[in-house]
């Protein structure tokens, strides 16, 4: 089968035609469509000490032969741990993540454990709605960390994503269909600030802009600069949740953040969740962030783009 194929960290892929198919252990679905995500770049770089060859993809659609039109979900749990017991396998310290850790969705056919691993999609586009297996789930459970805070009675509350890019953008219309805060975005780049008012925030800022304070901030990028901005924006007994990977520090103790301000990590989301979004995209169309295709033998053009800063949401390879 044709796979696309990271034999060595920082190496290009390979285009393999004659890719062996995976065992038929567990469950094994025709690959749809595939989303092309940062953390891609991550494995390629080495900073996920993955194991290799590895192909590549955790954003994957396909179709199983009873099921039809499936999401995988990725993040593959022991099974036998408090926290894959709790549902919530994404932390699981043995977790096997497709793309990441097994072999994943840059090829024809794809294998999972089991189908309890596949949601099916019903009539959603399986090429548009590849992204939220992975960029549109963390950004859904990242938004919901900070529900209670901005659901809280009294005055009008707000809300901040920091980095409008892919999923930022999600972020901000799960913001305005879930809550009724007031929504802001801080990117550097005008170009996203403008698709973040598309998308739904009621103002972007930009660098040098006063921020007011915010009850709940997000960060998507989780650089130096972006912590100290979340820590500067976030109110008093707000929240902040950090999804992004820059793996900036800043200072924590009394005195260095707003009083009884919680500061916590939110990491891509759960099986029910899965669902729970899959249902919220197909009540709500504008869930659905525009994707550019290329062709799965196009997956190194993808990742050099991705990497340029060329791409304007979500990049799809579409095994056809």
């Amino acid at each position: 089968m044709r796979a696309v194929v990271l034999d060595e960290f920082n190496t290009a892929l390979r285009f393999a035609r004659d890719h062996p198919e995976p065992d038929e252990a567990g469950a094994v679905i025709d690959v749809t469509a595939c989303g092309v995500c940062h953390s891609d770049l991550h494995v390629v770089e080495g900073v996920i000490a993955s194991p290799l060859p590895l192909v590549l993809g955790h954003e994957v659609t396909g179709v199983h032969p009873r099921l039809g039109p499936v999401m995988v979900y990725a993040p593959w749990g022991c099974r036998s741990c408090e926290f894959c017991d709790e549902g919530v396998e994404m932390i699981c310290v043995d977790a096997a993540e497709a793309g990441i850790f097994s072999d994943g969705g840059y090829a024809e056919k794809m294998r999972v454990p089991d189908t309890g691993y596949l949601a099916p999609i019903g009539d959603l586009d399986p090429v548009v709605c590849a992204p939220l297996a992975c960029g549109g789930l963390t950004a859904y459970r990242a938004v919901t960390q900070g529900l209670d805070t901005l659901r809280r009675p009294g005055r009008q509350r707000r809300a901040l994503v920091i980095g409008a890019g892919g999923l930022g953008q999600y972020a901000l219309r799960y913001l305005r269909l879930l809550t009724d805060a007031t929504v802001g975005a801080l990117d550097l780049s005008a170009a996203k600030r403008a698709t973040a008012l598309q998308r739904g925030a009621h103002r972007a800022y930009g660098p040098g802009d006063e921020l007011p304070p915010f009850d709940f901030v997000i960060d998507f990028i989780g650089s130096e600069a972006t912590l100290s901005a979340a820590a500067g924006a976030v109110a008093r007994r707000g929240l902040v949740a950090v999804v992004g990977l820059w793996g900036g520090r800043i200072p924590f103790g009394f005195g260095a953040v707003p009083h009884e301000a919680h500061f916590m990590t939110s990491v891509w989301g759960s099986r029910a969740q899965l669902d729970e979004l899959l249902a919220l995209a197909g009540r709500e169309p504008s869930v659905l962030n525009p994707v550019e295709t290329l062709p799965l033998e196009h997956a190194q053009t993808a990742h050099d783009r991705l990497r340029a800063g060329e791409v304007a949401g979500r990049v799809v390879l579409t095994v056809a």
